[in-house]
């Protein structure tokens, strides 16, 4: 008489218990380098979208032949809620609602981002402004070259350098974003007072 073995169906609680563990081991290493991977992509867009709105409002000045501003949304002056972009029609250098021309508005950035500017694009009452010929100014009429910083707030050190990137605006009032880990210092420097190196 011959006996028949039947196939075996399924797995067994150990061999089961094995690839689950493997399977939670790796998705503990993957997460976060996804993560990673997902808000550089968001960095990158973000400081994209602000160059866009710098050069829609430079673009705007020299069309109108007026000057255009760039401020924050938020009272308190942050960057990282918002901007808008606006011809300053009524010429007191801020926005007055139904008076100027909005030519855009940005939402406020992810939480875990930062935009923090020097020159005019710092203090209390930040602004970006470009005169009718597209120049970088000051309120006071002088040349104003700046730089804003767009980076991680839930990274530090080398890693917070490296998950930075930054817009810099040149007197000439042609900006431009790069990596100041990557580019070189002459290059990608927070200048007071930027040069146009195009």
């Amino acid at each position: 008489m011959k006996i028949f073995k039947r196939p075996s169906r399924g797995f067994t609680l150990i061999e089961l218990l094995v690839t689950l563990t493997i399977a939670a081991t790796l998705a503990a290493v993957a997460v976060p380098s996804v993560q990673s991977f997902l808000r550089n992509n968001e960095l990158t867009a973000a400081s994209s979208t602000l160059l866009t709105a710098i050069n829609t409002a430079r673009m705007e000045a020299i069309k109108s032949g007026q000057s255009t501003m760039l401020e924050p949304v938020d009272s308190a002056g942050s960057w990282s809620q918002g901007w808008i972009v606006f011809v300053d029609k009524n010429r007191n250098q801020t926005y007055t609602s139904g008076t100027d021309t909005l030519i855009t508005q940005h939402p406020a950035v992810s939480s875990y981002f930062t935009v923090v500017g020097n020159n005019t694009a710092t203090g209390t009452t930040p602004y970006i402004l470009f005169d009718a010929s597209g120049y970088a100014k000051t309120k006071a009429n002088a040349f104003g070259g700046l730089t804003l910083n767009v980076q991680r707030n839930d990274v530090s050190g080398a890693e917070q350098l490296a998950q930075t990137r930054r817009v810099i605006i040149a007197n000439t009032g042609r900006a431009r974003v790069c990596k100041p880990q990557s580019d070189t210092d002459a290059n990608c420097k927070a200048s007071d007072t930027a040069s146009d190196t195009q």
